[in-house]
């Protein structure tokens, strides 16, 4: 179980994987799990499943599909698509935005 943390990725960003496996790879986080402090984003560490017909596959097989991989091996991509620092300040309507620390643009 971790501490009750802010976590600096959100579902929708664009990472790049800066440890592991698949390191230099990017990709758009589709899911974040905060209990176990991993993500799962597109096209990263691939998997092969093994399923059986079902309506969706009504083939069954060996299925390529997504597997988590842990927060601390992922940096959010500024603009410029290079890997960045998250900072957190107030924005303009007086709520906390994250922003990136090599531009300071604010991440949308």
């Amino acid at each position: 179980m971790l501490a009750k943390v802010k976590l600096k990725i959100k579902k929708g960003d664009n990472v790049t994987v800066i440890a592991g496996d698949d390191k230099g790879k990017k990709g758009r986080v589709l899911e974040v799990f905060v209990e176990k402090g991993r993500a799962i984003v597109e096209g990263v560490n691939m998997v092969s499943k093994h399923t059986k017909p079902n309506a969706k596959h009504p083939q069954g097989g060996i299925i390529k599909q997504e597997a988590a991989v842990n927060i601390s091996n992922l940096m959010v991509s500024d603009s410029n698509g290079a890997p960045t620092r998250v900072g957190r300040r107030l924005g303009e309507n007086g709520k906390l935005v994250r922003y990136a620390k090599t531009t300071g643009e604010e991440i949308k």
